[in-house]
This record gives C-alpha cells, structure tokens and sequence, in this order.
C-alpha cells in the first residue's frame, strides 16, 4: 500500500507548480468502503522559502477528522529553482506510513470529480452543477462572514447544499460550522467538488485563503456530507 500510493502521489505531482505560498492540493484516495478519505497539500512557504507539507485523514460520514488523523511538517531544506516542494509531501507520507496502513487508504480509490473552479472563472457565492452520469443537480451556496481586521482578521463559512436527483425530490443539507471562525483567514472559495467511490458522499474542496502584507497564502481544507 505505501508503495502504491507513493507512485500515484508521484505521478499527481507531475508537473504541478505552486507559486508563492499558494498549496497544491492532492486527492490521495478513499477507504475500501469509502468511509474514510485522505488528502494532503504541499508548497514553499514565504518568506523562508521551506518546502512544507499536510497530510490529513476523514471520516467522510461525519465530516471530521480521525483521530490523530493530522500531519503536518516544514522541511529546512534548500529549493532549487524550479522545484515546488512536493518533495516534502512524499517524505512525509514515507513517515507515516502506518497511518495510511491503518485506514485501508488506497489511492487508486479516489472517487469521482463533477466540479471544478477554473483558474479564469471568477468565484461565486452560489454554484449549480449537474452530474451528467445520474442527472443529479446540485446547488450550492456560500455563505461566509469575517471580522476583525490585520493580524486580527478571522473568518467563518458554511454551505448550503441542495441536491436534486432525476425524480425531482430536493433534499437540502447545512455544510460546515457556520460560527466556526478560523484566525488568520479573509475568505474562502470552492475549489471542486467530487464524489465518494460508493457515490454516497459529496466532498467540497475548499479554499482557505489568507490576505497578508506580503501577499495571498492558500491552503486547503475539505467538507463532507453523506447525501445517500
């Protein structure tokens, strides 16, 4: 398992660059039973220049983190012009190796994807997509606030998802911690969306974004509902 999901990390990263402190997010696969996912991110911080890397593991019916399912580590090694640190993301991965173990994760199990944020599209608060394979429609709506302002500045956000198969019976879900507020954060935005391997789940990608002094800082986090 640790060498399999080594080569299909290697082969997501191909060619991924990340500019600035500005995270690629990796898909690393469900469980057998699609009841737990694993995604990680990678990138250069600024201003140290440290390639960094996150590892995290959820329980995808309960929209939480296992336990002690969060790895995180900035490597103090030199980057090379032209590398984008995901060489911290494989390191990290061959130091926690029983994780992975442990949860079944397997990356060839990634589920399937019916929503992506093109870098040229501007985002918006509330999104409609349609899975052309079901006929499902899905609409979502974002709903953010923040406070504060400077090193003070925090934001919180919560999804209202509706869900509308080929029979026309809506079924409506609240996403999210609504008064969760996260320090250090101006805003958030979806980056994609797919669905679990049993098809049961929709996971939200979405888009933590930091505006600072010196520049935008992007990291990831994801929201999961069990629709089905």
């Amino acid at each position: 398992m640790k060498k399999s999901l080594m080569i299909a990390v290697m082969f997501a990263l191909s060619g991924a660059l990340s500019a600035g402190d500005i995270a690629t997010f990796v898909n690393m696969g469900f469980s057998h039973d699609s009841r737990i996912l694993m995604f990680g991110q990678y990138g250069i911080e600024r201003p140290t220049s440290n390639p960094f890397a996150e590892i995290y593991v959820v329980d995808v019916p309960r929209n939480r983190f296992v336990a002690d399912g969060v790895r995180r580590m900035t490597y103090e090694s030199a980057v090379a012009p032209g590398q984008d640190g995901s060489g911290a993301l494989l390191r990290l991965l061959s130091e926690n190796a029983a994780l992975i173990e442990r949860h079944g994760i397997d990356p060839l199990n990634q589920g399937r994807m019916i929503y992506f944020l093109i870098n040229s599209q501007t985002p918006k608060a509330e999104i409609s997509f349609r899975d052309f394979s079901d006929g499902t429609h899905y609409q979502v709506v974002m709903h953010q606030r923040r406070r504060g302002e400077g090193a003070g500045v925090e934001a919180a956000f919560h999804l209202e998802l509706t869900v509308v198969p080929p029979d026309g019976a809506a079924r409506r879900f609240t996403v999210g911690l609504p008064d969760f507020f996260r320090r250090g954060v101006t805003s958030y935005q979806i980056n994609q969306a797919f669905l679990s391997p049993d098809e049961r789940s929709l996971v939200f990608v979405v888009e933590r974004i930091s505006d600072t002094a010196t520049g935008r800082s992007v990291r990831y986090m994801v929201e999961t509902v069990r629709f089905r």
